[in-house]
């Protein structure tokens, strides 16, 4: 498909426009996803299938195998694809050259449009420039915030992780703390480093840093484990994911350590620890939204011309801070595995 001619603007558009406009382009029509490898969300939010001409829609992750967290990005974009009449073809792999394979297969399939995370940004550009140079409209979301705009994307939906990393560094001061190890289940992922310099930047306490190996969960837990057991003035652990919050709550256990934990990203489990006192905060990116957004602005950019942030401005879905005092009602959605 030929890429409608993009503004350059200052103005941005809110997210909450492109989210009005496709309630009216829907509205009155029924459901269902297609595709081999997509599936209906199941959740209960897509209430209609467009009338619109069937669509392809290829997204492609940095996920990694076992990794929760991408099960709610692909329960929304699932959810966008049911109502939209799209067809949703997921791949992911954690490396950066292979996610560029996956960029280039959707190209040769000849898809309307690719939704990509940038995790490892200079690995993806030949791919993205190549995805542009076919007219596919391409879309950022969840890792890329400061790459985007230079690789030429429609748009991106996600969270500014510094910025993220900032207000849980600054909260981490609120409560009283002094030493944390932030832990990194993926060294060089941009993400996830971002995350870690913004904590480092606004806590006024010492931050160290601790690399693990995010496959490996065991590992994980004894990597944990060592450090807290070689350094009791660790007061707090923070974690980049919620499964690596669980692994951690072991690890505090088995050092006998007083440390307290506090994370990024939410899953059921991380909900109930919160509410449990277990994890004392996490901050909410909203993957369900990045994964339903993703989808749903490359339908409406073929179906009317929208996109939002005017080609300028990310559409920010967090930072969100959940804790004791909002639990029980996130709690709600995350029994049905969208938050």
């Amino acid at each position: 498909m030929n890429r409608l001619p993009r503004p350059r603007s200052s103005r941005t558009i809110p997210a909450v426009a492109a989210a009005a406009v496709a309630a009216l382009l829907v509205a009155g029509c029924s459901s269902s996803s297609g595709g081999k490898k997509s599936e209906d969300a199941g959740s209960g939010i897509s209430a209609g299938k467009a009338s619109t001409p069937r669509m392809t829609v290829a997204m492609i992750t940095h996920a990694a195998p076992g990794d929760t967290f991408w099960d709610t990005i692909r329960k929304g974009a699932q959810a966008a694809a049911a109502k939209d009449n799209v067809k949703l073809i997921y791949s992911s792999d954690p490396t950066g050259p292979n996610q560029a394979s996956l960029v280039q297969n959707a190209i040769d399939q000849k898809v309307d449009g690719i939704a990509v995370t940038l995790a490892k940004p200079d690995a993806l550009k030949g791919a993205v420039a190549k995805a542009e140079e076919a007219g596919i409209p391409v879309v950022g979301f969840n890792s890329g915030v400061d790459d985007w705009k230079k690789q030429g994307l429609l748009e991106y939906f996600g969270q500014d992780e510094t910025i993220a990393g900032e207000a849980f560094g600054r909260r981490l001061n609120q409560a009283g703390a002094k030493h944390t190890v932030c832990v990194i289940m993926e060294q060089g992922q941009v993400a996830l480093e971002a995350r870690c310099a913004g904590v480092k930047k606004t806590f006024s306490g010492k931050t160290d840093i601790l690399y693990v190996n995010g496959t490996d969960m065991p590992s994980v837990k004894a990597t944990i484990t060592a450090k807290l057991k070689t350094d009791s003035s660790i007061d707090y652990v923070t974690t980049l994911g919620a499964p690596f919050a669980m692994t951690a709550i072991q690890s505090i256990a088995d050092a006998g350590s007083k440390a307290k934990l506090a994370t990024f990203d939410l899953n059921k489990d991380a909900v109930g620890a919160i509410k449990a006192g277990k994890i004392q905060w996490a901050i909410d990116q909203q993957p369900f939204l990045q994964g339903y957004l993703s989808v749903d602005s490359l339908w409406l950019y073929k179906t009317n011309g929208n996109y939002s942030g005017g080609g300028e401005a990310p559409v920010l879905t967090g930072p969100a801070f959940v804790d004791k005092s909002n639990v029980a009602r996130i709690a709600e959605f995350a029994a049905k595995g969208t938050r």
